[in-house]
């Protein structure tokens, strides 16, 4: 059994829906990042960084990092068909998505949103949310054109790299106003089982 450590509006979301997809087992511990649970003794031991999401595989080890979770999920669960196969040409491109969104835009949204963890001059606050917005809007604008006529990153059908776009776009409105992407996230929300992960972290 897996154990997902995990909050509304977090990166739990891509593990969580890639288990759920699978039909993996999963206990849920909700962290209330809200009163910095997160940041506690007890969580650090897990987690040093005291981030959410945090993994807990079925043979004790721990992850953190939700994409290095979903590559290693999307292994473990093939069957599911949510990642190319290892070594093909199709991999390739869903592993640089993938990677692209965690390292870019997640970190793009960070800034945007939490910019006083990025200096420690509040005078430079304006600046950075406003690198973030700048970039976030370039890095939006690379993923929609790569999504072509879709609906998907690669094709007609859906894979993890596409649930994580649906999540990374949740946090910042303005992509979800590009055709493209806006496409994307009514194509997956049609999915009763993503549909239903999908409720317990959004937003509103």
């Amino acid at each position: 059994m897996y154990k997902l450590y995990w909050a509304p509006d977090t990166g739990a979301f891509a593990p969580e829906v890639v288990l759920a997809l699978a039909g993996a087992p999963v206990e849920k511990v909700l962290v209330d990042h809200h009163a910095k649970e997160q940041k506690g003794e007890a969580y650090r031991k897990l987690n040093p960084m005291g981030q959410i999401p945090l993994l807990i595989l079925p043979d004790g080890q721990v992850m953190t990092e939700s994409a290095a979770m979903v590559l290693y999920l999307v292994d473990c669960f093939p069957e599911a068909g949510l990642a190319p196969p290892p070594g093909s040409p199709e991999r390739a491109a869903f592993d640089r998505w993938l990677v692209f969104m965690a390292v870019n835009i997640y970190t793009a949204d960070l800034r945007l949103y939490y910019a006083e963890r990025y200096s420690t001059d509040p005078v430079e606050i304006p600046g950075i949310k406003a690198a973030a917005t700048r970039d976030l809007d370039r890095q939006f604008a690379i993923v929609s054109a790569a999504l072509g006529s879709g609906p998907f990153l690669q094709g007609a059908r859906y894979s993890a790299a596409d649930l994580y776009l649906l999540m990374v776009s949740d946090w910042y409105p303005p992509a979800q106003e590009l055709p493209a992407i806006a496409r994307l996230r009514q194509a997956l929300l049609e999915d009763s089982t993503i549909h239903s992960v999908w409720a317990i972290y959004r937003k509103d």
